[in-house]
């Protein structure tokens, strides 16, 4: 039967005991449980106490003992390994210490590897003050119990957790880390979340962000900027990397709304400014379609240095074969050519393409009413059926939220405002039509601000190329400008050999809305556009 250790000495006389200390603790932020060191320091207290001599501590901090847990528990492990590959010496009896079983174990299955070792190697196991010899029935019944109860404990502790976490996402409420752009406010006095703000100084820094990816930038020269500019510092230390970047780009947290278990619903703090309006909203949802589009994966793009390489198709190959940037030559006569990227019969001359896709573009581009009719058609519509779809949406959501939180509250007899029944039947109603209209906005991207200030630009040419106050769009706009405004084909030279001028009639252009245009992977057919907005670094700050 388990004994106290004052009297371990009375069953196994004229022995010496060796203890193996072992502590352990999960996450406690609010430091409301007994550390590992506290555990520890209790265990050489014991074994001060009762004389046994400590042959090794071991300690796992910060990790679960449950089936949950997403770590493992390398000194539990090495404590197993201590109790089955050491052999005691004779007159010595080892003994494993613990504070109380749930820091050994908070599932069945570490129990039973636990109490196999010790009864194979004729350990002795101690916690909460009581020793167990796992050679007798009682004592094995007795810890088993106790590890049942230590498992119960943790499942009980976890449903509640993930109730907790369930209740707060319909609710829209904060969790987690700050997110970059934002600040919290907390009550003085009792330490409890007030709410969630945009940060005045990083906020803006955020919307600046998605302006620049959505106006052609490359997510390299984003992060550049974010390393650079002191406004963009992160609060924690941590530096930018690609993973932060794409990361911030794809949260939804920054148009206002809380995700769980891949829902979203709407957030108790407000988007931030900018992203807040129904054009916002587009410019995220296009960014989204951009970075998640497998399009990127294109090999080469991030690094390339040629304004038409992986955009100009190949007309001979046809479908979606595309012209590489390469050279001919050798020494001084090295010449920078487009090839095709499958078979390389297909060559022209990079700087005679370039300059005449762009002259052929820029021409295009000052029809003002052909131009704006294909790229941005009924604006005033459009912008007025985003508003209406944004504005219903909200309506469900609210409705939605209203009778959740009926059926939280309760009258003088305990029973819920709203029963269950309503409020299922209310859900039944409510939760197709917001699924249809989400999927509705999704499909509203928008066209990219890059090219709706090309169309609205006095002169395209001087956004394009610069002046002597602006410095131009960007080889990565021009390519974003490109893919949404044109469709490259070439062909192979009617007369082969190098030619000092291009073949206009190697050159297929399939303008937006003609036959023959190719649609970015990262736009849906069929997808609608929103109104101007100023582009960062064109001129309007």
């Amino acid at each position: 039967m388990p004994l106290a250790p004052e009297y371990l000495h009375l069953v196994f006389p004229n022995v010496q005991f060796h203890a193996l200390l072992y502590g352990r603790n999960s996450r406690d932020p609010k430091k409301k449980g007994r550390s590992v060191e506290d555990q520890l320091t209790e265990g050489r207290s014991t074994c001060s106490t009762h004389g046994w001599r400590i042959e090794e501590e071991f300690k796992d901090t910060g990790i679960s003992a449950s089936r949950h847990a997403r770590k493992d528990r390398d000194d539990f492990e090495a404590l197993l390994d201590a109790i089955e590959s050491v052999t005691a010496p004779p007159g010595v009896i080892r003994i494993c210490v613990a504070y109380e079983a749930s820091r050994y174990y908070r599932d069945l299955e570490a129990y039973v590897r636990l109490r196999n070792a010790c009864y194979n190697a004729n350990v002795l196991l101690c916690y909460n003050g009581t020793v167990y010899d796992l050679s007798k029935r009682e004592d094995r019944k007795a810890t088993a119990m106790d590890a049942i109860a230590a498992e119960d404990e943790v499942e009980g502790i976890r449903d509640r957790n993930v109730r907790t976490a369930r209740l707060n996402a319909e609710a829209g409420g904060v969790w987690g880390k700050i997110p970059f752009g934002y600040m919290r406010k907390y009550d003085p006095d009792t330490g409890d979340l007030i709410g969630q703000y945009e940060h005045p100084v990083r906020g803006p820094v955020v919307l600046k962000a998605f302006e620049h990816v959505d106006s052609g930038g490359s997510l390299k020269s984003l992060l550049k900027w974010l390393k650079t500019d002191p406004d963009a510092a992160r609060p924690d230390g941590s530096r930018w990397d690609d993973y932060r970047v794409r990361y911030m780009l794809l949260n939804r947290v920054y148009i206002g709304e809380r995700v769980h278990n891949g829902k979203a619903s709407k957030a108790q703090w407000d988007a931030i400014s900018g992203l807040d309006t129904t054009e916002g909203r587009a410019m995220f949802r296009r960014i989204t379609r951009k970075l998640t589009d497998p399009a990127r994966a294109r090999p080469g793009e991030g690094r390339v240095r040629h304004m038409l390489s992986c955009i100009a198709l190949c007309g001979e190959c046809g479908g979606g074969v595309y012209m590489r940037g390469d050279q001919s030559g050798g020494g001084h006569a090295t010449k920078n050519i487009y090839r095709c990227a499958e078979k390389r019969d297909v060559s022209v001359s990079e700087p005679l393409l370039d300059a005449y896709v762009e002259e052929t573009v820029l021409t295009w581009l000052r029809r003002k009413d052909q131009a704006r009719a294909a790229l941005i058609p009924n604006q005033s519509k459009v912008a007025d059926e985003m508003r209406q779809a944004q504005e219903m949406l909200n309506l469900y959501e609210e409705e939605l939220e209203e009778a959740r939180e009926l059926n939280r509250r309760r009258n003088e007899q305990g029973r819920p405002l709203l029963s269950l029944t309503s409020l299922s039947a209310k859900e039944l109603e409510l939760l197709p039509k917001i699924e249809e209209l989400q999927g509705r906005l999704q499909s509203m991207t928008g066209v990219p601000l890059l090219v709706q200030q090309l169309v609205g630009a006095a002169d395209p040419e001087e956004l394009w190329s610069g002046t002597e106050t602006s410095p131009g769009l960007s080889l990565e706009q021009r390519r974003e400008a490109i893919r949404e405004i044109v469709t490259v084909r070439v062909f192979k030279a009617r007369r082969p050999g190098r030619a000092k001028h291009l073949d206009p009639a190697r050159v297929q252009l399939s303008f937006v809305g003609s036959e023959g245009f190719r649609v970015p992977r990262s736009r849906v057919p069929g997808t609608v556009r929103v109104g101007l907005q100023p582009v960062p670094g064109a001129g309007n700050g």
